[in-house]
């Protein structure tokens, strides 16, 4: 039996899914998760066989910091992402985790799915035909670490003191930084920055 922790935001979408892999006989949902902070604090309890994670699960960690995070809480756990086709630089750092991780895009078939899992467990690799073509094809991440920690606390609406807090910086620095950003990616406005750098799969 293939023990399964689902990582997925709203629990209509979650439990759907969860309902199709536990048709399989061999496969069981063991957990499920609404956010990226919780996933590898659950997989040390559950000690799954194989974690499915939505690419757009919020939370602190980016889907890249989570796998790598798993791999040293789970050795034995293998990772599936759930992605859209656009998320080109995404899916380059997701495919250097391979075979360990694997790729597969949201509107997967549930059979791929499910063979997908078992392929993983089984160690061998996963990466979507769709999602590898993006990923060659990516714009490599122009972002330091610490601008997209600014800009993912920007994207979920918190002002330059709060994430100034946040990160122990100076309000200034919070602002120097969203000003490079803005540069790096050709935006005008914050606001399109962090649409840019969210359908680029920078943050």
């Amino acid at each position: 039996m293939i023990q399964i922790l689902l990582g997925r935001e709203g629990r209509v979408w979650r439990e759907a899914l969860a309902t199709v892999l536990s048709q399989e006989e061999d496969l069981e949902v063991v957990a499920e998760v609404d956010q990226t902070d919780e996933v590898s604090v659950v997989a040390a309890r559950k000690q799954p066989e194989a974690v499915v994670l939505d690419h757009g699960l919020p939370g602190s960690l980016t889907v890249p910091d989570l796998c790598e995070k798993l791999g040293a809480a789970v050795p034995r756990c293998a990772v599936l992402v759930l992605m859209d086709r656009g998320q080109g630089a995404l899916s380059t750092a997701l495919a250097r985790l391979a075979p360990r991780v694997g790729v597969l895009t949201a509107d997967a078939a549930p059979w791929q799915l499910v063979e997908s899992l078992r392929q993983l467990v089984r160690g061998e690799p996963v990466l979507d035909a769709k999602v590898a073509v993006a990923a060659l094809t990516a714009r490599e991440n122009p972002l330091t670490d610490r601008e997209r920690e600014v800009l993912r606390l920007a994207a979920d609406g918190a002002p330059a003191k709060e994430i100034a807090t946040e990160l122990y910086l100076s309000p200034g620095t919070v602002r120097n930084y969203l000003s490079r950003v803005i540069a790096k990616t050709g935006a005008r406005t914050r606001i399109e920055a962090i649409r840019i750098a969210e359908e680029a799969g920078w943050i």
